[in-house]
């Protein structure tokens, strides 16, 4: 069978969720093409001999981005099966199937996938088996060098992309993964992290970043990894996603990060209101971030938190007083300036819609937002809101450092000394709303 695995956004990462899969489709014979719609434009002849299309839709952007292309892919090839697969896809089926979807996959779809490219029946599969991973396949994918970087020291770095883990263990109620892993996680075999990093330093990788939803998740598995890597890779370096509450709970472990050669951690701190953070039930509180920031800064492993700044319970008293804890904790350079201006996303299936104040706030399921709607109780928020992410834009675009972001958001705050950090050449975040640039390369 001819497969066509496509990608249409992955952070700017090589992306996984396409040479993955695309190592069991060979391995069982298939004749697999890739595409990464935010490297180069759809391949369109690929479109006309595939027998099945298959999305990776691993988040909001990605999804958005996939429908148009679904259509355009139905206009070149009405014969081919479509499929969906990754975190989006069972969250919106019913959305898929209304724009041609035949097959949707979540959870560890490899297997699954691989049976539908043999003539498995089409349909809807949420598999939380515990797999035996294949190295990924990342043949005729674009080269690492066209991806994201890392800045680091004036220099910009090769960035390599894995996963140890899928899935988490945490049900924080804002969080996609909830819905289809509900607190399970998975784990790729040692061995084929170890090889998929190996065959990624021989591309040229002189940094990985490691994408598991949360490192510490399995903190043995996570630990051994890094030893081995900085064994076998001594000038490599790395970085991870890990919760406030693991940062405190495996404090031990920080000192042996940094010198396996952690640049930074991402934390999802999301809040600094302890009343928002009870909400999105997120297992830490203001001052354990307050802890997890001391903590990392004593060892020497930067600390890159991200925030969602606008819910439907931020006051702008809460607003001033994230700007004021960031400045006052000398992080400024550490966050993304996006960061100040990211709005709750409430997906199909979240768990916020548990909360009778989030059902009685928002709106009907929008389709083609791919959430639901809300507005703010106070409307200045959301206009607030709305001026702050094209100031945002507006000044990244020219080159303006993440000092000189902040300084134009918060204008009366008085900014300690601080220098730059490591940190990628494109944001850690799923914004609501495709870039220009994304669009244009549909």
């Amino acid at each position: 069978m001819k497969a066509l695995l496509i990608s249409t956004y992955d952070l700017g990462h090589q992306p996984f969720g396409l040479a993955s899969p695309a190592a069991w489709l060979r391995a069982r014979g298939h004749d697999v093409v890739c595409a990464d719609l935010s490297r180069s434009p759809l391949p369109r002849d690929a479109v006309r001999a595939a027998d099945l299309v298959a999305f990776h839709l691993p988040m909001h952007t990605a999804t958005r981005l996939a429908l148009p292309v679904a259509a355009a892919v139905r206009a070149l090839n009405p014969a081919a099966r479509l499929c969906g697969y990754g975190l989006y896809a069972p969250m919106n089926e019913a959305l898929l199937r209304a724009n041609g979807f035949e097959s949707i996959l979540g959870g560890e779809f490899e297997k699954e996938l691989a049976d539908l490219a043999d003539g498995a029946a089409g349909g809807s599969f949420v598999s939380l088996d515990r797999l035996r991973f294949l190295t990924p396949d990342r043949t005729a994918l674009p080269p690492l060098s066209r991806y994201a970087g890392l800045l680091w020291n004036g220099e910009r770095r090769v960035v390599g992309y894995t996963e140890a883990s899928r899935g988490c263990k945490h049900l924080c109620r804002h969080c996609p993964i909830v819905p289809v892993y509900k607190g399970v996680f998975r784990v790729v075999q040692r061995d084929v992290v170890l090889e998929d990093i190996r065959r990624q330093v021989a591309a040229g990788a002189q940094h990985i970043t490691f994408g598991d939803p949360d490192f510490f998740n399995g903190v043995g598995h996570a630990m051994d990894l890094v030893e081995a890597l900085h064994e076998e890779h001594p000038s490599v370096t790395y970085d991870a996603v890990v919760k406030i509450e693991h940062l405190l709970q495996h404090a031990k472990h920080l000192p042996r990060l940094v010198s396996t050669g952690c640049l930074f951690v991402t934390s999802a701190v999301e809040s600094v209101d302890d009343d928002i953070l009870e909400r999105l039930l997120k297992g830490h509180t203001r001052s354990d971030f307050v802890e997890a920031v001391r903590l990392t800064r004593e060892v020497g492993l930067t600390l890159a938190p991200t925030f969602v700044a606008f819910t439907p319970w931020t006051t702008r008293e809460g607003y001033n007083d994230l700007l004021r804890t960031v400045a006052e904790l000398g992080l400024v350079e550490n966050v993304s300036p996006i960061q100040f201006a990211i709005r709750l996303l409430i997906p199909q299936g979240s768990a916020l819609l548990d909360l009778e104040e989030v059902r009685s706030l928002v709106g009907p399921f929008e389709p083609e937002a791919i959430s639901y709607p809300w507005k703010h109780p106070d409307p200045e928020m959301d206009r607030l809101c709305r001026g702050l992410q094209e100031l945002i834009k507006v000044e990244e675009r020219a080159g303006s450092s993440r000092r000189a972001i902040f300084a134009k958001i918060a204008p009366d705050l008085e900014l300690p000394a601080g220098a730059a950090i490591p940190h990628m050449t494109e944001p850690w975040y799923c914004c609501a709303e495709p870039t220009e640039d994304q669009v244009a390369l549909l």
